[in-house]
């Protein structure tokens, strides 16, 4: 038997209460498909194409060897705001081909004319879009930041009080923490005129194929988020920019084995049989604390004081996305733990009992 096996059978048991099919309604005791329907009227409407998904589907990795799977390890389902540490992972890689030098640099003077040239915007940094402190204003494909002002998130320990979707004052950029998919998608168009190549490319290219991944990898956008950019090689391109998420449809579809493999290049701070996909010091700088949100690095969150995941060491670092998306990079285990449509409210379990076996003694011999 799996060590395991508890962890994963508790798993499969607490599947997050959402159809499987986004268009069905819910049965009793589901709820509808997706986070949208939070979003005050008219923004409460899908933007971009959602799929069927499947049941929970678990992979962990151990010193980068697979010790357990279970469920569809190879489905590629969508996997909602983890796409927000895919999106530092391609600025990582922006650094490393030399497009993006300075994070601290204000993001209008590389990228200009793209809704960063107002009094307010142009101060805003990479940095900042990064660690979701920018305060950027604006409509970003026709969708205004202020959809997602007082958004309260379930590992926010600090949640907004205020009603979601009002205009709440904009502070000064980098002074104010919050979750904002808006900004998020800012921050990929940003990064599309960056590179000046879909970044669904880019992220194929860059990171999964070396990695050994990406089959039916897919990372779609809105209907309307598609415009014309004249590429590296001076050819005018039509390309779509993506969501960093899935609040509005779209988004990545990804297997959870894939997932785990992004976790332990993370885990490899960015390194992959002796390759450095991404730069050693972007990596560690991911998982370091923003100053006035410690719990958040840099489109992660984070354990500095072991509170938000008891079970979890310090240096824990998480990849989160609605629907019950977890992937738990911990360094104490050198390990790395993917799970998915498992019910949020029984995440906490799942994570006591995966610690559980990891403490148990055949686990410890693997370590030695």
């Amino acid at each position: 038997m799996n060590r395991f096996q508890t962890a994963i059978d508790f798993s499969l048991s607490h599947e997050v209460p959402w159809p499987r099919d986004p268009r069905a309604l819910p049965a009793p005791g589901q709820q509808p498909f997706g986070v949208h329907h939070n979003d005050p009227a008219p923004w409460n409407v899908l933007r971009g194409p959602v799929h069927a998904r499947g049941g929970v589907s678990g992979v962990i990795l151990q010193q980068g060897v697979e010790v357990a799977a279970w469920g569809e390890p190879d489905r590629a389902d969508l996997t909602f705001s983890v796409a927000k540490t895919y999106l530092a992972l391609l600025a990582g890689v922006a650094q490393a081909r030399g497009l993006l030098p300075d994070v601290g640099e204000p993001v209008f003077t590389r990228v200009p004319n793209i809704g960063f040239d107002s009094a307010h915007n142009r101060r805003i940094t990479w940095r900042q879009l990064l660690e979701q402190t920018s305060e950027w204003e604006g409509a970003c494909f026709g969708l205004p930041d202020t959809v997602d002002r007082y958004r309260t998130v379930s590992h926010d320990p600090r949640p907004p009080a205020g009603k979601k979707g009002d205009a709440r004052p904009l502070q000064t950029p980098g002074t104010y923490w919050e979750y904002n998919d808006v900004r998020i998608n800012q921050l990929s168009l940003a990064l599309l005129h960056l590179f000046r190549e879909p970044l669904p490319e880019v992220f194929r290219d860059a990171i999964l194929r070396p990695l050994n991944a990406g089959e039916n990898f897919a990372w779609r956008g809105y209907d309307d988020g598609w415009m014309e950019i004249v590429d590296r090689d001076g050819v005018k391109r039509k390309m779509q920019s993506v969501p960093g998420g899935t609040h509005w449809g779209g988004g990545v579809s990804i297997s959870a084995r894939d997932q785990a493999r992004i976790g332990q290049l993370l885990l490899n701070d960015g390194a992959h049989n002796g390759a450095q996909l991404i730069p050693t010091t972007w990596a560690k700088r991911m998982r370091e604390p923003c100053y006035i949100a410690p719990f958040y690095g840099w489109l992660m969150w984070l354990n500095p004081d072991g509170t938000q995941f008891p079970v979890a060491s310090k240096d824990a670092s998480f990849m989160i996305g609605a629907g019950g998306h977890y992937t738990w990079i911990e360094p104490a285990h050198h390990a790395v733990i993917a799970v998915r449509w498992i019910d949020s409210s029984n995440a906490a379990e799942f994570m006591q009992q995966v610690s559980a076996a990891f403490d148990s003694p055949i686990i410890k011999e693997l370590r030695l």
